[in-house]
């Protein structure tokens, strides 16, 4: 077993997680030491977490798109690594799902990122990514920080591709038009701009 199946053990054997190691889950995130863009998100959806596979929705289908890579491309976890800011599904919310638990990625981040010494390119999705991972250089809204990612690389802030963030997208016309073909780019430079 390599050092990612260790760890994965070790979130399924902690006693925060005895819930959903009681319900069959196993902890969801995807690994590899040669992946070159990581993505940072909020926590797995229910079908995600049902079949195991990040991301099998029409949010993935449209992060995909945004990133302008293949099924393949993306589900290689020597290209994609996905780390989300709880590796179980939360729950269903009033609106959406309910949040990630507050310091999981505290805990489980750490020793996974040490193992994630190729990667060129770190999306983070959503709120909760970006106030974990832009702490000091982040603006006071996502929309802020979403429109200061050419200067934040390596680090990539994006919008959730959620159908619930739509409107969001509607009324910010400058995300599909300057932001996704920046984040293609970059995306295709940490793929295949690198030996």
């Amino acid at each position: 077993m390599d050092a990612f199946g260790r760890l994965r053990d070790e979130v399924a054997a902690h006693p925060s997680n005895a819930w959903a190691t009681a319900l069959g889950w196993r902890p969801l995130f995807v690994a590899d030491p040669a992946a070159r863009v990581l993505i940072i998100s909020q926590a797995p959806g229910r079908l995600a977490q049902e079949s195991g596979i990040p991301w099998n929705d029409p949010s993935g289908r449209l992060l995909r798109s945004w990133m302008g890579v293949t099924d393949d491309e993306f589900y290689d976890p020597r290209n994609v690594a996905v780390l989300p800011m709880d590796f179980y599904f939360p729950g269903k919310g009033t609106s959406g799902d309910l949040p990630p638990r507050r310091d999981f990625a505290q805990l489980w981040h750490p020793p996974l990122l040490e193992l994630l010494t190729e990667v060129r390119l770190t999306i983070l999705i959503g709120s909760y990514a970006q106030r974990r991972y832009l702490a000091g250089r982040a603006g006071p809204t996502l929309t802020d920080n979403v429109r200061a990612a050419p200067s934040l690389l390596p680090l990539f802030p994006i919008v959730h591709p959620s159908p619930l963030a739509r409107g969001w997208r509607t009324r910010n016309p400058w995300f599909a038009d300057e932001t996704v073909p920046l984040l293609r780019a970059q995306v295709r430079e940490a793929l295949d701009g690198w030996p």
